[in-house]
């Protein structure tokens, strides 16, 4: 009784610090989870009680469902593992030059960078649906055409070619997010002196600098930007249906995982078949951190 007075006395205060985030973390993580993965197994239409099914829903997705073994699994895919290392590259790119200048002008670009991450999807898409607007008014189709290189307006937000490579400059324009600002803090935090000791051990250039210094001295927010890459991108799915203005997207040349999700869940109301993708998406995430995290993670 006495250790457990003492052992609730020294810890104590440590949980009730953080309390409010196990909560809130169970309330929104934990338990949406739980039911997602329940749901998963039901016949659940939003309405009546949920049935359990078994593995149905699973074995429907994986051997009826054309639409998502033909096109949301390879988009997903594609999507993810283009615009996710691109996005990570250029946090880190654009993070490296902004550590090279001075506090004040670094600290306004920095902002500048990071705030189309803030930009809702429906902002997003009003900008960018004016650049790559399908008749003459679009800004692209219009230079384009003033310049001669086509003759008549593409049809960049409804073609199947396009759509998909527009979707990812839209992320890469908005993937200057925590990543970004968690690689920056890395960079800066940095002793100075180890560069110092780099050169008079041999580094030569700024490339060999960044390979041999920089990098393994900032694992911890390098892991911590691709994981967040990883997540946001196997996420995305807004930004293609709020370009194309449709759910499905045209031929499903967008269609990603959270789009199929958002089909079945909220516009036909087949909540467990729903489930069951997300479930599926969830698993895509997890194995992709735990690849993530054993490249970057520090070896003891």
């Amino acid at each position: 009784m006495n250790k457990i007075k003492s052992w609730a006395k020294r810890e104590g205060s440590a949980y009730l610090f953080l309390a409010p985030y196990l909560i809130l973390f169970v309330l929104f993580i934990i338990i949406p989870v739980v039911a997602a993965i329940y749901l998963s197994f039901t016949n659940f239409d939003s309405v009546n009680f949920p049935k359990f099914i078994g593995l149905k829903n699973y074995i429907a997705l994986l051997t009826s469902d054309a639409v998502f073994m033909q096109y949301v699994v390879p988009n997903t895919l594609k999507f993810s593992l283009i615009a996710g290392p691109l996005g990570y590259a250029l946090s880190f790119i654009m993070a490296w030059m902004l550590a090279q200048i001075q506090h004040k002008p670094r600290t306004l670009l920095a902002l500048i960078l990071y705030s189309p991450s803030m930009t809702s999807g429906v902002a997003m898409g009003v900008i960018w649906k004016v650049l790559f607007n399908g008749d003459q008014s679009g800004y692209l189709n219009s230079l384009l055409m003033q310049w001669g290189l086509i003759t008549e307006p593409i049809q960049w937000l409804q073609s199947t070619e396009y759509l998909m490579p527009v979707m990812i400059i839209v992320t890469l324009w908005s993937s200057m997010g925590v990543g970004f600002l968690s690689i920056l803090a890395g960079i800066l935090n940095i002793n100075q002196e180890v560069y110092e000791a780099g050169y008079i051990d041999g580094i030569k250039n700024r490339f060999q600098e960044i390979i041999h210094i920089t990098i393994p001295s900032m694992k911890p927010q390098m892991l911590f930007a691709a994981v967040m890459a990883v997540v946001s991108t196997f996420q995305a799915g807004s930004i293609g249906v709020t370009l194309s203005g449709s759910n499905p997207t045209p031929q499903y040349a967008g269609q990603l995982a959270l789009n199929h999700i958002e089909d079945y869940g909220f516009l036909r109301y087949e909540m467990g078949y729903a489930s069951a993708i997300s479930v599926v998406l969830l698993a895509f995430i997890w194995i992709c951190s735990k690849v993530v995290t054993k490249l970057l993670a520090e070896k003891d």
